[in-house]
């Protein structure tokens, strides 16, 4: 892609809106844009970031034996009577009617649409277990929207529902999703640790927040230090392993873990000082069992085994991608601008031309844009004929991991310079070694 044909509303200064720092570095870098309270257009750059998480979500869904369907933002607000939480829900909900006056609703989360779905089609447990999920827009009307796209009205959200016989069935569907999260949010560059949320009428213990770590973070929370070095789930679990994933989950909640709002002194205080971790936490993912509190009043049954019918165990995994850009940048940023992850950053490689026009600089920056672009790279070439100043300045503030500077006195040498936006290093190599290094 050529900076010069690229839309990109770069910002100079600091928003005034902007609280936090991925709200700030967000607008500043042409990401996002407010379209009104809480509601944002993703632009460009934005949108190949969120389509590069949203692409790694759904991969690891996959691998844990998640269907990828896709269900209406408009539900009829029949479904969520029958359930008993139309009345109940509050003014979170968008509450509409049809031209036939029919009383409709943007959908906030997808419970009782995913149950009718299941209740129409599946009569026996032989089709158990299932798990179906998608990635959609949703909308709850927040009090006060706030932090950018942390915290939006409308937003996007990746939840799973799972569908077992018994509970017993319906815990390992949980460790599947529970896998699936750690592998998630480490390919996405995050350290995510699991901790206790309430479960609400339901009891037990089958409710996850995984809460990265930043100092930004919302919310006060408590863990054991060794969470950091724990290792991640690998490419090849087996996610049809009773036994390996129960082992993954057992490890997972064996040390102190806490947000505030279940944080128990005493229990925290029992840990060893020196492993104390107190620190500040952003929520991206919730991962709960809630029985069969959807499936008994909407009549959600299959026939088991014994000749008789069941109501279902069910399961809902919720990541918010939307949520995870922001928390992503909140993680990792420094006072020039974002550093992204490689798997999520917008380009591979940011290629600079320090003197457009130069038939020398431009040749270069040709030929190595070409032939990275050839090998699948996604590459950004600033082409402009800003001043070097300004071209290092927008190279660091969007954050592409490695920048390829072209100048005329490194050219004229059969050389470039490549920099390393996580750690600055830079380096002066030949330009076939550089185009070797990206395209191998």
């Amino acid at each position: 892609m050529r900076l010069s044909r690229y839309f990109m509303p770069i910002l100079k200064e600091n928003p005034k809106e902007a609280e936090i720092v991925s709200h700030r570095l967000m607008l500043r870098a042409g990401m996002i844009r407010q379209q009104s309270q809480g509601i944002y257009s993703w632009l460009p750059l934005g949108k190949r970031v969120l389509d590069k998480v949203n692409a790694i979500i759904r991969d690891e869904q996959n691998r844990a034996g998640a269907i990828e369907l896709s269900m209406p933002t408009l539900q009829s607000a029949e479904l969520w009577q029958e359930s008993g939480r139309y009345d109940a829900y509050g003014k979170e909900m968008l509450r509409i009617k049809d031209r036939q006056d029919r009383p409709m609703l943007y959908g906030p989360t997808n419970e009782e649409m995913v149950t009718d779905i299941f209740r129409s089609s599946v009569k026996s447990y032989k089709d158990l277990p299932l798990n179906l999920y998608h990635i959609q827009l949703k909308f709850r009307d927040e009090i006060r929207p706030r932090f950018g796209t942390m915290r939006s009205r409308e937003f996007m959200m990746k939840d799973a529902y799972s569908f077992d016989l018994t509970r017993e069935a319906a815990e390992h569907s949980y460790n599947k999703m529970f896998a699936a999260y750690l592998r998630t949010f480490d390919r996405l560059g995050l350290r995510a640790i699991p901790m206790r949320a309430d479960t609400g009428p339901i009891g037990g213990k089958l409710s996850h927040e995984f809460i990265i770590l930043a100092d930004t973070g919302e919310s006060e929370v408590f863990c054991h230090k060794d969470f950091v070095d724990f290792d991640i789930p690998g490419e090849h679990t087996d996610f049809d392993s009773v036994e390996g994933l129960q082992a993954i989950f057992d490890k997972w909640t064996s040390l102190y873990a806490a947000t505030s709002e279940m944080h128990d002194e005493a229990a925290f205080n029992a840990v060893p000082e020196g492993d104390r971790l107190s620190a500040r936490g952003i929520e991206v993912g919730h991962i709960f069992y809630f029985g069969t509190k959807y499936s008994e009043p909407m009549g959600a049954k299959v026939q088991g085994p014994d000749g008789k019918e069941h109501f279902v165990h069910m399961g809902s995994y919720g990541i918010g991608p939307t949520r995870l850009v922001p928390a992503i940048i909140e993680a990792s940023h420094d006072d020039n601008g974002i550093i992204w992850p490689a798997s999520v950053a917008p380009f591979d490689v940011v290629v600079i031309n320090m003197k457009a026009g130069d038939q020398a600089c431009d040749d270069t920056c040709e030929l190595i844009y070409a032939a990275l672009s050839k090998a699948g790279k996604d590459v950004l070439y600033d082409d402009t004929d800003d001043r070097a100043g300004t071209k290092f300045a927008t190279a660091d503030l969007i954050g592409v991991p490695v920048q390829i500077i072209a100048g005329p006195r490194a050219v004229a040498n059969g050389e470039v310079e490549v920099k390393d936006r996580k750690t600055g290093a830079r380096e002066t190599i030949t330009i076939e070694a550089a185009i070797n290094r990206f395209v191998a």
